[in-house]
């Protein structure tokens, strides 16, 4: 077997955010992770620590962020022990982040070009005219039409997919190492959805780059991702490859997450939700903290936190229905279904996706 190098290992992290209201505990002993070009997705609800983890990466937590324990190790050196000059050189050129609104991300007074342009004369040292030839280059390879022309346009003269297209080119323009997506296509219709996907995807081949992709909706990844890492209440629950956590998961809380995917067929008010709400971080739940919600849940959910269940050399879930004296509980019925349905739809997409992309069909 092909052995895999490592270039990033999260061990044990651990962060509690000091608040007025106490100390909210949002990471809890958090491990994975990152092969060269790979994609590692991350998914769960809101709040359950996917952003806070990657931002720990990318060193940007907020100021109120105390690291209790833990590390982050990239090329042999703790990113959580690195000055903040060491950070600030590496934060966009060996490791770069694609955020969700590229309206928030991107500056309204300043040309696409010069935005596109900055990262290489600010890291590399490049003359204006260089790096604004390599930034032409760069809008052509990620299919931003008449780029010529268009490299002297601003962000509000483009429509949500091409500045979505932007942002990818900025985090790619100096080739880092790690690419971190957060929710990069929620904002966009399925099908440009599908293009931005697939235009990472064929990036990531052409530069070997490895890509960290944040999301809620665990269909997004089912074409995308290599592994995935199901994250509730800060902290992993599952992890394993994505045919593993899409095809045969095990925790009651990823069965949640497959059943409430839309698919094309899903009306607006029949998309199943996961009952209950996550439980308030600043005294997480004795036990298993998604007990409350899950409708499988054993006395022994209440009063002890499942340990990790090896499943394959892949595939590890923290829930006490795989401990051998558990009642055999499989996912329902309708989950089922639903996959059948969500890879019928992901086929359809990507056919749609394999079009050339025309920007009025955006607007």
């Amino acid at each position: 077997m092909e052995s895999k190098e490592k270039i990033l290992e999260v061990k044990d992290l651990t962060i509690n955010f000091n608040t007025y209201a106490g100390t909210v505990k949002a990471i809890r002993d958090v491990s994975f992770d990152l092969n060269k070009g790979e994609t590692l997705a991350i998914v769960g609800e809101s709040g359950s620590g996917k952003t806070v983890t990657t931002r720990s990466i990318m060193g940007l937590n907020a100021s109120n962020a105390d690291v209790a324990k833990g590390s982050i190790m990239f090329h042999d050196k703790d990113i959580l022990k690195m000055s903040d000059k060491e950070i600030e050189a590496m934060r966009g050129a060996e490791i770069a982040e694609i955020f969700q609104d590229p309206m928030t991300s991107l500056d309204p007074t300043m040309k696409i070009g010069r935005q596109i342009a900055e990262p290489l004369m600010i890291h590399k040292g490049m003359k204006k005219d260089k790096a604004m030839s390599q930034a032409l280059e760069m809008m052509k390879l990620v299919g931003i039409t008449d780029a010529e022309h268009r490299i002297n346009d601003y962000p509000h003269q483009f429509s949500g997919g091409m500045r979505q297209r932007i942002v990818i080119a900025i985090a790619l323009i100096n080739y880092p190492e790690i690419i971190i997506a957060d929710e990069p296509t929620t904002a966009l219709d399925v099908t440009i959805q599908a293009q931005i996907l697939r235009l990472m995807k064929e990036l990531q081949d052409k530069i070997s780059t490895s890509i960290i992709f944040i999301t809620h909706d665990l269909g997004v990844v089912a074409g995308m991702a290599d592994r995935v890492a199901v994250m509730y209440a800060g902290k992993i629950v599952e992890f394993g490859t994505v045919d593993e956590i899409f095809y045969d998961p095990k925790h009651p809380y990823t069965w949640g997450l497959l059943n409430s995917m839309p698919t094309m067929d899903t009306a607006d008010d029949s998309l199943p939700s996961i009952p209950g709400t996550p439980p308030d971080l600043l005294d997480p739940p004795k036990g298993d903290s998604f007990a409350p919600r899950n409708a499988y849940a054993m006395k022994i959910d209440t009063e002890q936190e499942p340990p990790f269940f090896k499943v394959s050399d892949t595939h590890y879930a923290a829930t006490w229905l795989l401990h051998p004296d558990a009642p055999e509980v499989t996912p329902p019925a309708q989950i089922i279904e639903r996959q059948k349905k969500y890879k019928e739809m992901q086929q359809e997409l990507a056919e749609e996706a394999k079009k050339p992309v025309k920007e009025e069909e955006e607007l």
